[in-house]
């Protein structure tokens, strides 16, 4: 049996699942039998990224027993972008 955790880490909570299933567990196959596609409807596995311990997998990737996948939600702003707007801020007379 693979014991692995999923997560998915909203603004306001944390969702976290213990999934228990005989090997070979993929990434698509845990993510599928935790519930969290129940408890998240906005999640898309087709254009989502997925990780596990922060490396980013694709969902066939076969998982080992006490791995922690990821669900990753889209980038609200582009983080290059965001930080130009904030050195710009900074750099603006009071």
């Amino acid at each position: 049996m693979i014991e692995v955790e999923v997560v998915y880490a909203l603004p306001d909570r944390q969702l976290r699942y213990a999934v228990r299933r005989p090997a070979p567990l993929t990434v698509r196959a845990a993510i599928e039998a935790c519930g969290v596609l129940r408890d998240a409807p906005e999640i898309d596995l087709a254009t989502g990224k997925v990780g596990v311990f922060g490396k980013a997998v694709g969902l066939d990737a076969v998982l080992a027993s006490g791995d922690r996948v990821e669900i990753y939600r889209p980038l609200v702003a582009d983080p290059k972008e965001a930080r130009r707007r904030r050195v710009s801020e900074a750099r603006r007379p009071r």
